[in-house]
């Protein structure tokens, strides 16, 4: 009943008139990582603004508690900035379609609500950067994982019930990935592989790009080549 009505209402509200002055392409969606913000993709703001996106095309939702990384899992309050991003972001996209980035514990929330919402045949390209879509090793393997909210049922434990329940799902019609074998979170047991393949790409996707840059500095110093894989 949920995805019907997210789908109905977004519907509806796309036939609302262009912003004067701005160029018709998809609106786009930026989400953090854990106990992040918003302005954690500022180098991509800039770059979207440079390349001609004019800001009301540009959606940051705020998402969990920016103390308590283990308390945040992607299911309930995480989920509902997103969800409202998400929505506001098809409903205002002349092309009634979304690109959406999404950075560290960001990229999976975004899947997550993409799955859940049933907002996938509004997503144009997905780009998750330094996630872990198949787990930390960090957190454990399920159900033998770390006791928290983050590595939990609804966490990126290896094997955790919310991972196997996205795995194979198709999160928009292009779906890339931007990762590093010198992250600090997703290799910071000292490998980046969870059964071979490294838990920042994605099944299915179109391209993988990776860089020597740490966790964070794979959000930083990518934005040009962000914005390359939604255009």
């Amino acid at each position: 009943m949920k995805k019907q009505w997210i789908r109905g209402w977004a519907v509806l509200l796309l036939g609302l008139p262009l912003l004067a002055g701005a160029t018709c392409r998809d609106s786009v969606v930026l989400v953090h990582g854990n106990t992040g913000s918003p302005g954690d993709f500022d180098n991509t703001v800039d770059e979207l603004i440079d390349r001609g996106y004019s800001a009301s095309q540009i959606f940051t939702p705020s998402w969990g508690s920016k103390s308590c990384a283990a308390c945040n899992n992607h299911s309930g309050s995480e989920e509902t900035p997103v969800e409202n991003a998400m929505i506001d972001a098809i409903a205002s996209s002349c092309t009634g379609k979304v690109d959406v980035i999404g950075h560290s514990m960001g990229a999976t929330l975004l899947a997550r609500v993409i799955d859940h919402d049933g907002l996938r045949p509004y997503v144009d390209s997905f780009v998750g950067v330094a996630g872990a879509f198949r787990g930390l090793w960090s957190c454990g393997s399920y159900p033998y994982n770390v006791w928290n909210s983050t590595c939990g049922s609804w966490g990126l434990s290896v094997g955790s019930p919310f991972l196997n329940g996205i795995y194979g799902e198709r999160f928009g019609d292009h779906v890339h990935s931007i990762k590093s074998y010198s992250d600090q979170v997703v290799c910071s047991t000292g490998t980046c592989l969870v059964w071979g393949i490294h838990s920042s790409s994605i099944w299915g996707e179109d391209s993988s790009t990776t860089y020597s840059y740490g966790h964070f500095g794979l959000l930083y110093y990518t934005a040009s080549r962000q914005v390359d894989l939604i255009q």
